[in-house]
């Protein structure tokens, strides 16, 4: 049974930074691609950033020299630092897990349950 575990979401003042993690289980974490989206109220569901399984790294302009996706394989959990954040930011963020598929193994699209960040004075 796939499991990716979202923490470390909260209320943060603007300005502030947050930590967000995403505990996997169940997926073999090493060859996923690894990705942040989030979503805010009325607002459709975006991609914040996205880490291969190489360790390349894609952002959002929105949050570039912001935020810092890492990952560590060998603890099955992606992050998210979010830094000077902004009254724009506020949002549940998701952690999905995707791989593409191969001739030995199945693609795979998984979602975490999601964390609720606030930015608020």
């Amino acid at each position: 049974q796939v499991q990716l575990v979202e923490s470390g979401g909260g209320l943060v003042q603007p300005g502030g930074s947050l930590r967000l993690s995403c505990a996997s289980s169940g997926i073999t974490f090493s060859i996923y691609t690894m990705g942040w989206y989030r979503q805010a109220p009325g607002k459709q569901r975006e991609l914040v950033s996205l880490i291969t399984d190489g360790g390349s790294t894609n952002y959002a302009d929105s949050v570039k020299g912001r935020f810092t996706c890492s990952r560590d394989n060998a603890a099955n959990t992606v992050y998210l630092q979010m830094n000077s954040l902004k009254p724009e930011d506020p949002a549940v963020y998701y952690c999905n897990a995707y791989y593409r598929g191969s001739l030995l193994r199945q693609p795979g699209n998984y979602w975490g349950q999601g964390t609720q960040v606030t930015v608020s004075s």
